[in-house]
Protein backbone atom coordinates (compact mmCIF):
# COMPACT_ATOMS: atom_id res chain seq x y z
CA UNK A 1 0.00 0.00 0.00
CA UNK A 2 3.03 2.61 0.60
CA UNK A 3 4.12 1.43 -2.43
CA UNK A 4 1.31 2.33 -4.24
CA UNK A 5 1.11 5.94 -2.57
CA UNK A 6 4.72 6.54 -3.25
CA UNK A 7 4.16 5.93 -6.97
CA UNK A 8 1.12 7.99 -7.05
CA UNK A 9 3.35 10.80 -5.06
CA UNK A 10 6.09 10.44 -7.83
CA UNK A 11 3.83 10.53 -10.80
CA UNK A 12 1.68 13.26 -9.09
CA UNK A 13 5.20 15.65 -8.74
CA UNK A 14 6.22 14.34 -12.29
CA UNK A 15 2.92 16.30 -13.79
CA UNK A 16 3.64 19.09 -11.73
CA UNK A 17 7.22 19.18 -12.78
CA UNK A 18 5.93 19.18 -16.27
CA UNK A 19 3.53 22.00 -15.59
CA UNK A 20 6.03 24.07 -13.96
CA UNK A 21 8.48 23.38 -17.12
CA UNK A 22 5.99 24.50 -20.07
CA UNK A 23 5.01 27.55 -17.89
CA UNK A 24 8.59 28.66 -17.59
CA UNK A 25 9.31 27.81 -21.15
CA UNK A 26 5.86 29.80 -22.47
CA UNK A 27 6.58 32.82 -19.92
CA UNK A 28 10.38 32.78 -21.38
CA UNK A 29 8.84 32.69 -25.02
CA UNK A 30 6.45 35.42 -24.41
CA UNK A 31 9.07 37.48 -23.22
CA UNK A 32 11.56 36.91 -25.86
CA UNK A 33 8.70 38.30 -27.75
CA UNK A 34 7.78 41.14 -26.27
CA UNK A 35 11.61 42.25 -26.44
CA UNK A 36 11.28 41.48 -29.66
CA UNK A 37 8.45 44.27 -30.56
CA UNK A 38 9.93 46.79 -28.23
CA UNK A 39 13.31 46.98 -30.15
CA UNK A 40 11.40 46.93 -33.12
CA UNK A 41 9.29 49.66 -32.10
CA UNK A 42 12.39 51.45 -31.08
CA UNK A 43 13.96 51.30 -34.12
CA UNK A 44 11.41 52.27 -36.15
CA UNK A 45 10.71 54.97 -33.96
CA UNK A 46 14.57 56.25 -34.35
CA UNK A 47 13.77 55.78 -38.28
CA UNK A 48 10.69 58.19 -37.76
CA UNK A 49 11.94 61.00 -35.94
CA UNK A 50 15.14 61.02 -38.05
CA UNK A 51 12.55 61.06 -40.83
CA UNK A 52 11.27 64.32 -39.58
CA UNK A 53 14.23 66.19 -38.87
CA UNK A 54 15.70 65.33 -42.51
CA UNK A 55 12.24 66.98 -43.72
CA UNK A 56 12.56 69.58 -41.57
CA UNK A 57 15.47 70.54 -42.91
CA UNK A 58 14.98 70.60 -46.06
CA UNK A 59 11.95 72.49 -45.55
CA UNK A 60 14.39 75.19 -43.80
CA UNK A 61 16.79 75.05 -47.01
CA UNK A 62 13.96 75.07 -49.37
CA UNK A 63 12.76 78.09 -47.74
CA UNK A 64 16.04 79.68 -47.32
CA UNK A 65 16.41 78.84 -51.58
CA UNK A 66 13.15 80.37 -52.23
CA UNK A 67 13.95 84.02 -50.13
CA UNK A 68 17.39 83.95 -52.04
CA UNK A 69 15.58 83.95 -55.19
CA UNK A 70 13.67 86.69 -54.41
CA UNK A 71 16.20 88.50 -53.67
CA UNK A 72 18.00 88.12 -56.47
CA UNK A 73 15.52 88.55 -58.90
CA UNK A 74 14.68 92.07 -56.86
CA UNK A 75 18.67 93.00 -57.88
CA UNK A 76 18.16 91.80 -61.14
CA UNK A 77 15.25 94.27 -61.60
CA UNK A 78 16.95 97.46 -60.07
CA UNK A 79 19.81 96.17 -62.42
CA UNK A 80 17.80 96.78 -65.18
CA UNK A 81 16.27 100.01 -64.34
CA UNK A 82 19.28 102.06 -63.63
CA UNK A 83 20.36 104.37 -66.31
CA UNK A 84 22.89 102.61 -66.89
CA UNK A 85 25.80 104.90 -64.62
CA UNK A 86 27.04 101.32 -63.03
CA UNK A 87 28.40 100.26 -66.41
CA UNK A 88 30.25 103.52 -67.13
CA UNK A 89 32.02 102.46 -63.70
CA UNK A 90 33.10 99.52 -64.23
CA UNK A 91 34.54 100.25 -67.67
CA UNK A 92 36.54 103.01 -66.02
CA UNK A 93 37.17 101.40 -62.93
CA UNK A 94 38.55 98.72 -65.34
CA UNK A 95 40.05 100.99 -67.81
CA UNK A 96 41.95 102.44 -64.57
CA UNK A 97 43.44 98.72 -63.51
CA UNK A 98 45.03 98.35 -66.97
CA UNK A 99 46.37 101.98 -66.56
CA UNK A 100 47.98 100.89 -62.88
CA UNK A 101 49.05 97.27 -64.42
CA UNK A 102 46.97 95.43 -62.23
CA UNK A 103 45.49 93.28 -64.57
CA UNK A 104 47.12 90.55 -66.64
CA UNK A 105 47.25 91.85 -70.76
CA UNK A 106 47.79 89.61 -73.66
CA UNK A 107 47.99 90.66 -77.38
CA UNK A 108 50.93 91.31 -79.99
CA UNK A 109 54.40 93.09 -79.72
CA UNK A 110 58.00 92.26 -79.68
CA UNK A 111 60.28 90.00 -77.51
CA UNK A 112 63.86 90.89 -76.79
CA UNK A 113 66.28 88.91 -74.74
CA UNK A 114 69.61 90.63 -73.64
CA UNK A 115 72.36 88.28 -72.51
CA UNK A 116 75.45 89.01 -71.38
CA UNK A 117 78.73 88.88 -73.81
CA UNK A 118 81.09 86.03 -73.69
CA UNK A 119 84.16 87.74 -72.35
CA UNK A 120 86.40 84.48 -74.29
CA UNK A 121 86.05 85.91 -77.31
CA UNK A 122 85.54 89.59 -76.47
CA UNK A 123 87.79 92.91 -75.81
CA UNK A 124 87.69 95.60 -74.06
CA UNK A 125 86.26 96.45 -70.03
CA UNK A 126 84.07 93.79 -69.03
CA UNK A 127 81.30 96.22 -67.73
CA UNK A 128 81.17 97.03 -71.67
CA UNK A 129 79.07 93.72 -72.40
CA UNK A 130 77.14 93.20 -69.24
CA UNK A 131 73.85 94.24 -69.22
CA UNK A 132 73.27 96.87 -66.62
CA UNK A 133 70.27 98.45 -64.68
CA UNK A 134 70.89 101.67 -66.90
CA UNK A 135 70.32 99.57 -70.32
CA UNK A 136 67.33 97.89 -69.09
CA UNK A 137 65.86 101.91 -68.46
CA UNK A 138 66.92 102.96 -71.65
CA UNK A 139 65.20 99.66 -73.78
CA UNK A 140 61.99 100.58 -70.86
CA UNK A 141 61.66 104.28 -72.36
CA UNK A 142 62.64 103.61 -76.03
CA UNK A 143 59.87 101.61 -75.67
CA UNK A 144 57.58 103.85 -74.35
CA UNK A 145 58.40 106.03 -76.72
CA UNK A 146 57.85 103.67 -79.67
CA UNK A 147 53.91 103.07 -78.46
CA UNK A 148 54.45 100.48 -76.46
CA UNK A 149 51.11 100.18 -74.27
CA UNK A 150 52.55 97.00 -71.54
CA UNK A 151 55.76 96.24 -70.53
CA UNK A 152 57.70 93.53 -68.47
CA UNK A 153 61.14 92.32 -67.73
CA UNK A 154 61.41 88.82 -66.58
CA UNK A 155 57.81 88.66 -65.96
CA UNK A 156 57.75 91.67 -63.77
CA UNK A 157 55.33 94.05 -65.08
CA UNK A 158 56.99 98.13 -65.61
CA UNK A 159 54.48 100.88 -64.18
CA UNK A 160 55.23 104.04 -63.18
CA UNK A 161 57.03 103.42 -59.83
CA UNK A 162 58.97 100.49 -61.40
CA UNK A 163 62.43 100.85 -59.75
CA UNK A 164 65.40 99.15 -61.57
CA UNK A 165 68.35 99.11 -59.75
CA UNK A 166 71.66 96.99 -59.87
CA UNK A 167 72.56 94.71 -57.20
CA UNK A 168 76.36 93.06 -57.80
CA UNK A 169 75.51 90.38 -60.93
CA UNK A 170 71.73 90.99 -60.38
CA UNK A 171 69.35 93.26 -61.32
CA UNK A 172 66.21 94.69 -58.65
CA UNK A 173 63.30 95.11 -60.46
CA UNK A 174 60.13 96.25 -58.36
CA UNK A 175 62.16 94.90 -55.45
CA UNK A 176 62.16 91.32 -57.16
CA UNK A 177 66.07 89.98 -57.78
CA UNK A 178 66.22 88.79 -61.64
CA UNK A 179 69.58 88.01 -63.61
CA UNK A 180 70.18 87.83 -67.30
CA UNK A 181 69.21 86.66 -69.87
CA UNK A 182 66.50 89.65 -69.79
CA UNK A 183 63.15 89.09 -71.61
CA UNK A 184 61.80 91.97 -72.38
CA UNK A 185 57.76 91.66 -73.70
CA UNK A 186 56.47 94.90 -75.09
CA UNK A 187 52.37 94.66 -76.12
CA UNK A 188 52.09 97.28 -79.24
CA UNK A 189 51.78 97.37 -82.92
CA UNK A 190 54.86 94.51 -83.85
CA UNK A 191 55.99 96.37 -86.69
CA UNK A 192 56.19 99.77 -85.16
CA UNK A 193 57.97 98.49 -81.80
CA UNK A 194 60.79 96.84 -84.12
CA UNK A 195 61.50 99.96 -86.16
CA UNK A 196 61.37 101.81 -83.54
CA UNK A 197 64.01 99.44 -81.01
CA UNK A 198 66.04 98.23 -83.78
CA UNK A 199 66.93 101.77 -85.70
CA UNK A 200 70.35 102.09 -86.85
CA UNK A 201 71.92 104.10 -84.00
CA UNK A 202 69.40 102.92 -81.58
CA UNK A 203 70.46 102.01 -78.15
CA UNK A 204 70.09 98.09 -78.82
CA UNK A 205 72.79 98.79 -81.44
CA UNK A 206 75.19 100.50 -79.45
CA UNK A 207 74.97 97.26 -76.93
CA UNK A 208 75.56 94.85 -79.79
CA UNK A 209 78.30 97.09 -80.24
CA UNK A 210 79.57 96.87 -76.91
CA UNK A 211 79.79 93.12 -77.36
CA UNK A 212 75.72 92.42 -75.85
CA UNK A 213 74.16 89.30 -77.12
CA UNK A 214 70.85 90.71 -78.79
CA UNK A 215 68.00 89.09 -80.21
CA UNK A 216 64.49 90.65 -81.09
CA UNK A 217 61.59 88.97 -82.67
CA UNK A 218 57.97 90.12 -83.66
CA UNK A 219 55.19 88.51 -82.36
CA UNK A 220 51.75 88.45 -84.80
CA UNK A 221 49.62 87.03 -82.80
CA UNK A 222 47.76 88.11 -79.62
CA UNK A 223 50.23 85.56 -77.88
CA UNK A 224 52.03 87.80 -76.07
CA UNK A 225 51.29 87.97 -72.36
CA UNK A 226 52.08 90.67 -69.53
CA UNK A 227 51.67 89.73 -66.19
CA UNK A 228 49.82 91.94 -64.05
CA UNK A 229 51.84 94.46 -61.27
CA UNK A 230 52.00 92.54 -57.83
CA UNK A 231 53.13 95.27 -55.83
CA UNK A 232 51.45 97.96 -53.66
CA UNK A 233 51.42 101.64 -55.13
CA UNK A 234 52.75 103.86 -51.98
CA UNK A 235 52.57 107.45 -52.14
CA UNK A 236 54.74 108.99 -48.77
CA UNK A 237 54.47 112.97 -50.14
CA UNK A 238 51.63 113.24 -52.52
CA UNK A 239 48.63 113.83 -51.64
CA UNK A 240 45.21 114.44 -53.35
CA UNK A 241 44.26 118.26 -53.88
CA UNK A 242 40.78 119.09 -52.33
Amino acid sequence: MKEQNKVKIAILLGIMCFFLTAGIAIQINTVRKSSTTVGKTMVENELRDSVLRWKQKYENAYFSLNKKEEELDSLREKVSTTDGSHIDLTNQLKNYNLLLGNTELIGRGIEITLKDGDPSILKGYESDYIVHDGDLYQIVNALKNAGAEAISINEQRIVVNTAITCVGNTVLINDEKVGAPYIIKAIGSPAGLYGSITIPGGYLKLLELEGVNVSVKTIEKDTLIIPKYNGIYKFDYAKISE
